[in-house]
């Protein structure tokens, strides 16, 4: 390609929201470029849901499922290019959706490839220019265009450009954050940014033992006796603390607690199904089974073996081969209350290479919600993940980055 080749619609970055733009961009007419760090486009898209790309969900269209300084920024891009809209576009590009738990969406196929592979023939078909290995290092506005430079030597001319690069989650996707920087330079201002949808560190040197235990149960957060959200379903313990979907879904409001130096207790509910009174009744009983039982063995049956010693030593049971016959009343009713209540404080989080998605961004009181146009610069838009916008787990993101990246796409393509 010339240098200083000049094109109508400049995409920075190939990933969800900046294939879209391009795609919606040429579909306005427009001749359009993307500029892709990787060696391919899409990488980010490939590791989505497990690999099976989770790439809407039904409930996507309510706010309360977004966040950031101001989620109902949302609320226009999301109405242009709906969750109706979204999934009609990937079947005609060829997915055949499927609804799961949680309204969360997959291509039949199960496979996150699959999605890619219709977008990126889509790319192809309407005559979107790619160009891979093209780190861009620099955007400047000279006159009425705009100037693009790569690390690589590359420089490209463009009327317009939608800044589509991305967070800083999953670095090894090519997300490090450099999208911040250059938007900097033009005069942006980037709310902190933060891990979100990621493990959670706890306080406790006892979690090396229950390191990949898995049980299904509640987590709450709470901060100053206020609790902030209350989510169900597998728990996973690990070396560090814990993860899983429920505790990726608190772990946003976590982050930012910590973050601003706030108090985070975590909640976890071993047990959900009683409350603290039913279960204490249901050990009395056990325990009244087989006396001679140890209270370590008096478990077994009721909760994974690998969690009964950490449980019974937080609950002050120091001696886990005592016979439950020598087990007191308190002490029984301490073990309820660990696996109905047992706190515990967040200390952090995982890091951004954990992270599923950034938390924090280019300040949405600097764009146009109707247009995803700067209003600093004319002719710059943003899409997707790099905006101070993240959803919920659960296929919330890819669709703020298909419905930010259509808009910015569509009037990005407009004279």
């Amino acid at each position: 390609m010339a240098q200083d080749k000049n094109y109508q619609v400049a995409v920075i970055g190939g990933g969800a929201a900046g294939m879209m733009a391009a795609i919606s961009a040429r579909r306005h007419g427009a001749d359009v470029v993307i500029l892709e760090r990787n060696p391919r486009i899409g990488k980010k898209i490939l590791v989505t849901g497990n690999g099976r790309c989770n790439y809407t969900n039904i409930h996507a269209g309510d706010v309360k499922h977004y966040h950031g300084q101001n989620p109902k920024f949302v609320y226009s891009a999301l109405s242009q290019f709906n969750v109706e809209q979204t999934i009609n576009f990937f079947e005609r590009l060829g997915i055949a959706p499927k609804v799961e738990d949680g309204g969360r969406v997959f291509p039949m196929s199960d496979q996150a490839s699959s999605v890619l592979d219709v977008l990126r023939y889509e790319l192809e078909r309407t005559g979107v220019e790619v160009i891979c290995d093209a780190f861009v290092n620099n955007i400047e506005r000279i006159g009425d265009k705009f100037r693009i430079s790569t690390e690589q030597g590359l420089a490209v001319s463009a009327d317009r450009v939608v800044v589509a690069m991305g967070g800083k989650a999953k670095p090894s996707t090519g997300s490090d954050g450099n999208g911040y920087d250059l938007v900097k330079k033009l005069g942006h201002t980037i709310i902190d940014i933060f891990p979100g949808l990621v493990q959670l560190k706890l306080e406790g040197n006892f979690f090396h033992q229950i390191k990949g235990v898995k049980t299904v149960g509640t987590v709450e957060l709470i901060s100053g006796n206020k609790r902030l959200g209350r989510e169900r379903g597998d728990i996973l313990f690990a070396d560090y603390g814990v993860s899983g979907p429920p505790v990726f879904q608190l772990s946003r409001k976590a982050a930012e607690l910590i973050y601003r130096g706030k108090e985070a207790i975590l909640k976890i509910s071993i047990i959900d199904t009683m409350n603290l009174e039913e279960l204490d009744q249901m050990l009395r009983r056990r325990f009244e089974y087989g006396p001679q039982k140890t209270v370590e063995f008096s478990l077994v049956g009721l909760i994974n073996k690998r969690l009964i010693n950490v449980i019974l030593k937080q609950a002050g049971i120091r001696n886990p081969r005592l016979p439950v016959a020598n087990i007191s009343a308190q002490e029984r009713r301490q073990i309820a209350s660990i696996l109905t209540d047992w706190r515990l404080v967040v200390t952090g989080t995982k890091s951004w290479p954990s992270a599923q998605v950034t938390a924090g961004g280019v300040d949405t009181r600097e764009i146009d919600q109707r247009t995803m146009e700067s209003k600093k610069i004319k002719g710059l838009f943003f899409a997707g993940e790099i905006i101070d916008i993240d959803g919920d787990c659960g296929g919330f993101n890819l669709q703020w980055a298909w419905s930010s990246g259509y808009v910015a796409g569509a009037n990005a393509a407009k004279r």
